[in-house]
């Protein structure tokens, strides 16, 4: 459905991204994460045809964005962060008004119309002044516009920022059902909500793509041993830090008199525990107590981002 391939962008002496290549199959639902600054607003401006690359290309359903953008822009629909609405018009309005900037007229609007409205669910608002709608409605009526056309694709913009949770979840379940007959790219800065609604996670920082692949497998590399060890202090962490396939190892808040908790993360693939056991039994350090957890998507996002220089793309 997309193929990226080496896209490059700089605004002058900064640069947006560098050679970022990636490819997003049919029903795909792919999240973008990065800190701000990373390159996700470039990259989805590149895929819209808004922008274009200094060099690399963007593919939309076999279709060059730079030879044919007309005909690609045909597969996409993107809600931006802060959907362009006119709070003057009923939703029936502006969504006539965004069917023909789209070229879609006549009957044909109407039927793409009353299909968007009801998957976006403003079918019961189409009457109303969006200027008198709630902010979960009026994303929806973002979402609605997006949808005019019956697009291949779906670019969505932080489409859940400002909303409450109920009205997060609904919009969640929306983007899920969408996501069942087209391709979908979130972006978002809410690490739950990929790991709620996204296949795929695609995380970039400084302009790069640092990691990507399934949430789940993502979260599986460096899993984490808690361990409450007595003694030294300085003695343990030299230990813990200099096993073979320990990537981190930190220092966490005393629970127990004459004790210390550590936090000990694991290189991806590593099984700690007994060489962990064997190190500490060789020290005559006994383990008293022994936690075994699985990352988080946010542990996986700040490894990724934390030790690395960014901010300097858009």
């Amino acid at each position: 459905m997309i193929c990226v391939d080496k896209l490059t962008k700089s605004y002058g002496a900064s640069r947006g991204i560098a050679d970022v290549s990636f490819t997003i199959e049919c029903g795909e639902i792919v999240g973008f994460l990065g800190p701000n600054g990373a390159g996700k607003t470039t990259t989805m401006n590149l895929l819209t045809g808004y922008l274009s690359p200094d060099s690399g290309s963007v593919s939309i359903a076999d279709i060059d964005m730079l030879t044919d953008p007309q005909a690609a822009k045909r597969r996409i629909g993107y809600l931006p962060e802060h959907p362009p609405l006119y709070t003057e018009m009923t939703v029936r309005e502006y969504l006539f008004f965004a069917a023909r900037l789209k070229g879609i007229t006549g009957q044909a609007a109407k039927r793409t119309i009353t299909h968007s409205a009801e998957l976006a669910g403003v079918h019961d608002v189409l009457t109303r002044v969006i200027g008198n709608l709630s902010k979960g409605y009026r994303q929806r009526v973002g979402l609605a516009q997006a949808l005019l056309g019956d697009p291949d694709l779906l670019i969505l913009d932080e489409p859940t920022v400002g909303l409450d949770p109920l009205q997060i979840k609904e919009v969640r379940a929306t983007i899920r059902e969408l996501g069942k007959q087209r391709t979908v790219i979130l972006s978002t800065h809410i690490l739950p909500e990929v790991s709620a609604v996204c296949q795929r996670v695609l995380v970039l920082n400084a302009g790069k793509i640092v990691a990507d692949g399934r949430p789940d497998e993502l979260a599986t590399g460096g899993s984490r041993l808690i361990v409450r060890l007595p003694g030294p202090t300085k003695t343990a962490l030299s230990l813990l830090k200099n096993l073979d396939g320990v990537s981190a190892c930190a220092l966490l808040d005393q629970q127990e008199p004459h004790t210390n908790d550590y936090a000990v993360t694991a290189d991806a693939g590593v099984d700690l525990r007994k060489p962990l056991f064997d190190a500490l039994a060789k020290a005559n350090l006994p383990i008293l107590k022994l936690t075994a957890e699985n990352s988080t998507l946010e542990d996986v996002f700040v490894r990724l981002i934390g030790g690395e220089e960014g901010g300097q793309a858009l």
